[in-house]
């Protein structure tokens, strides 16, 4: 049975988050819903809804076919960035982390290996 998926994740700002998955992470809106807004990127389906607190644990993780990617991405998002990128030896994958404007952790990361979709 093949099933596709989306993550949900609560927002105390609807627009705040509309705006900047859309204008600064290149999201396109899928789909509206009252309160709700889900967002998709490449194979990602990604949800938020409007309720109090805003839920900002766990991560969001972009992933790039090339490691070159992952620099320019950095250059980017310098602004909201923890750190540069890096290579992970345990995981084999180039990576930055940053935030969004919710404090929610994003992972930039580029693998060394990685199977076909």
């Amino acid at each position: 049975m093949k099933a596709n998926g989306i993550i949900f994740k609560k927002t105390s700002d609807l627009i705040l988050i509309t705006d900047f998955y859309t204008k600064r992470l290149g999201f396109s809106v899928w789909l509206k819903q009252p309160g709700c807004t889900i967002f998709k990127k490449g194979n990602m389906l990604l949800g938020f809804c409007e309720r109090e607190p805003a839920e900002t644990d766990g991560m969001i993780t972009l992933f790039f076919e090339k490691r070159e990617q992952v620099d320019k991405v950095y250059q980017e998002f310098k602004d909201i960035a923890i750190e540069p990128p890096s290579f992970n030896e345990t995981y084999k994958i180039y990576q930055f982390f940053a935030k969004d404007p919710e404090s929610r952790m994003l992972e930039f990361q580029w693998f060394e290996t990685t199977p076909e979709l």
